[in-house]
This record gives C-alpha cells, sequence and structure tokens, in this order.
C-alpha cells in the first residue's frame, strides 16, 4: 500500500454508490470560435492565437474549431494562419471549422482547406428545437433538406463532417431521430448534441447520449457522438463529465470557460478531472501557461477563487493551514506538502502551494515565508511582522512584509 493510500481513505470510490465507467475520450476546444463569442472577450491578435494553439496542443487535447470562417474575411484569414501553424510546426491537433448548414458557410470551410491543403473538419450546426422552429418559422423537411445538403457538400469536397444539432437537450425524439438518419446517410463521420442553452442536468445528458448512440446502433455505423455544453445553470463540468459516462466520444470546451452568456464547460477544469480521474495520461503541467495567457489575450480576468489558476486557488494566510502545509514540506514528500489541505495537487498543473502573512496567521507562516526568500527568521523580525499583520484585516503584500524587513535591518 502506497503511502497516499495509507493517509487517505477516498469515499469517492469507497462505498455503496458507483458512478459508471469512464471509457476513452477526445477533446475539442472551442476557445477561438464559441470562446471569442462572449460579448465580454476580446478577440485576441493572431499572434496570441497560434501560442494558444501549441499549447492547447502541448497538454493533449486532440481537436481545435480555429474559427467560423463564414464570419467575413478576417475570420478567414485567421483560420488560414492557424490551418498553416499547424501544418507547418506538424501539430498532433487537429483543426476543425464552424458553419451554418448553409452553402455559404460550407463553401468558406471549403476554401480554407484548399488554400492551406489542410483537412479541416466541418462541424455544421442547424438548431432543431420546437422552440426554435417555431420563432423561425421551419418545418422538419426543410431541416431534412438542409441537413441532406450540408453533408453532400462537405464529403464532395472530401472533408470529414459533424453534424451538429443545436437546442438537442429540448428537441423532440421523433425530429432527432429523422435528422441524425439523414446526417448518417449522407455519410456524416460524427454528431454532436448541444446544450446550447444550458437547459440540461447531469441526468438530461446522459438520457440525451444513449438516445443518440442508439440511433447510430440502429444504423449499424461506428458514427463518433459528441457533447457540446454551456453552463447557464452552473451543470456545465458535470454535464460533461456525465456526457463522457453516458459513452460520448468526444467532448468540447473552451479555456476558463469563455462563451456565450455564462459561458462553456471548462476544458482546464474538464482536464484536471480527467487527470485525476486517470482518464488522462497526457503531461498537464503547462496547463497554468495556457490558462494565463487566455485569460491576458482575450482580457478575461480569472476569479481569484477559480479552482487550480485562481490566485487563491493553493494560497492561504490561516495559520492552521500553513503549519500543516509547512511541517508537510519539512517531510521532504511534495505529495504530501500538496495533498494535506488540497484535493488537487498544484505542481500537477503548473501551480504550487503559496503561504502568506495576514491577520490570522501564525508564526510559522511568517518563519516560512522569511525563509523561502533566503531572509533568517530572526525572532524580533518575526515579533515585528506579527504585529504588522495583525494590526490589518487582510493578507500583507509582498512590499508590505519587506518594508517591516528593512525597517528592522535598518
Amino acid at each position: 500500500m502506497s503511502v497516499q493510500d495509507e493517509v487517505i481513505y477516498d469515499w469517492n470510490v469507497n462505498g455503496p454508490t458507483e458512478s459508471p465507467p469512464m471509457g476513452d475520450v477526445e477533446y475539442l476546444d472551442e476557445t477561438l470560435r464559441d470562446g471569442i463569442q462572449c460579448p465580454s472577450v476580446t478577440d485576441p491578435p493572431i499572434e496570441a492565437k497560434l501560442e494558444i494553439v501549441r499549447l492547447l496542443d502541448s497538454v493533449g487535447v486532440h481537436h481545435l474549431d480555429i474559427g467560423l470562417p463564414g464570419a467575413g474575411p478576417r475570420a478567414v484569414e485567421d483560420c488560414v494562419l492557424i490551418a498553416e501553424l499547424i501544418r507547418d510546426e506538424g501539430l498532433s491537433i487537429r483543426p476543425s471549422c464552424a458553419g451554418r448548414t448553409h452553402p455559404n458557410d460550407i463553401k468558406a470551410i471549403i476554401e480554407v482547406s484548399e488554400r492551406t491543403g489542410v483537412a479541416i473538419e466541418a462541424l455544421a450546426f442547424l438548431g432543431t428545437s420546437p422552440i426554435r422552429l417555431y420563432t423561425e418559422g421551419w418545418d422538419e423537411e426543410l431541416l431534412e433538406k438542409r441537413t441532406r445538403t450540408a453533408m453532400q457538400m462537405c464529403k464532395t469536397a472530401g472533408l470529414e463532417v459533424t453534424f451538429v444539432t443545436e437546442d438537442t437537450v429540448r428537441s423532440h425524439p421523433d425530429t432527432l431521430r429523422r435528422l441524425f438518419t439523414a446526417a448518417i446517410e449522407e455519410g456524416a463521420d460524427g454528431l454532436c448534441v448541444c446544450d446550447t442553452v444550458g437547459h440540461a442536468t447531469p441526468n438530461g445528458v446522459f438520457n440525451l447520449v444513449h438516445f443518440t448512440r442508439d440511433v447510430v446502433r440502429e444504423m449499424g455505423t461506428d458514427t463518433r457522438v459528441g457533447w457540446h455544453g454551456h453552463n447557464d445553470r452552473g451543470f456545465g463540468l458535470g454535464n460533461a463529465l456525465s456526457a463522457i459516462e453516458a459513452g460520448a466520444n468526444r467532448v468540447h470546451g473552451t479555456v476558463l470557460g469563455m462563451g456565450e452568456r455564462v459561458g462553456n464547460t471548462p476544458i482546464d477544469l474538464m482536464l484536471m478531472n480527467l487527470k485525476l480521474l486517470g482518464l488522462h495520461d497526457g503531461d498537464l503541467s503547462g496547463l497554468a501557461e495556457l490558462v494565463d495567457l487566455a485569460s491576458s489575450a482575450c482580457e478575461w480576468p480569472i476569479p481569484v477563487n477559480y479552482p487550480v489558476f485562481g490566485k487563491d486557488a493553493f494560497r492561504t494566510g490561516t495559520g492552521v493551514h500553513a503549519a500543516a502545509v509547512i511541517k508537510a514540506i519539512k517531510k521532504g514528500d511534495d505529495w504530501l506538502a500538496d495533498a494535506v489541505y488540497s484535493g488537487v495537487p498544484a505542481s500537477w498543473f503548473g501551480r504550487f502551494q503559496e503561504i502568506e502573512i495576514g491577520h490570522m496567521a501564525g508564526d510559522s507562516n511568517i518563519i516560512y515565508w522569511l525563509q523561502s526568500r533566503g531572509l533568517e527568521p530572526d525572532a524580533g523580525l518575526v515579533a515585528a511582522i506579527r504585529a504588522k499583520a495583525k494590526s490589518t484585516s487582510r493578507v500583507l503584500s509582498e512590499e508590505e512584509v519587506m518594508a517591516v524587513v528593512n525597517d528592522y535591518s535598518g
């Protein structure tokens, strides 16, 4: 038995309730398409987009929606440059482009592929829910015609194509069965079911993915089933994990969950959880760099309490917590220091434990803080810093602590 097993009893896996087993799954990142559709996000310059692509590739993301070229000339040029980067640098990540099931959008995707010589997957989307049909004045016959036309255009051009149904979680099964059947008959390589408005619960996701997989089985094909979810009810990450449990082959997300309204499944947190569940065996130490770059380039601040990558995720100014972390560090076991007051090992994801000095700090905080910066924890200096900390109602900044150090030394 390992030290980890001896010192942690894990109720996640011990008890009468067991989650369904998760199979292999691939990830598709939507940051540069769905993510930048958020009205509060800045569309980053192409240089930043290219670096985001490199970092996504480095953490093992399999697919990338490089944009919606049907949106206009800038979108086309950015898609071309990203596809060329993937081609020229030999990246493993595979590019996709989104587009409506409209000939103009499909033609734009074909243009990107032809200009770059890169195999681009088309993600052809179409609204299918009764509320959407009522609003638009559509009927199922029109939807089937658009589905077949889009699939035929993509396959004729030699493109891989996924049929994406918008608002799938509020669509009638008869409509979905008709359109899924039409798409598969026309050669669709994948189906992607969507929670476009963030309506679904994990149970709803499970039901929908099972229904879609049943249709595929009935058709006798190996058509891929994907999941794309939004976070309006706060279920984004949980829904993605439920989709994987239900047998989805591919799950979409965006860095930091950026996207329309309250956003999408955060792909960074999904990767983190799959790593902890033993389903992602790649190195995720570069994930923090990816998150920081996306935050900066898109001008999307990271909440201080955001899991793993927020400023306070591995930071403590509380004496009891800090003392335990320091004792773990003194045992010379990085894993122990990461786990004693944290459910996530910071070092796996490019972060580290931080001990601060504040009004709730003990001397152990102060001594560790000084020693970690090569400063001698003289008893008088520790007392001076303690007095400063206790006179406040918050954590001291680096500059405030160093001011006490400099005054004491002087």
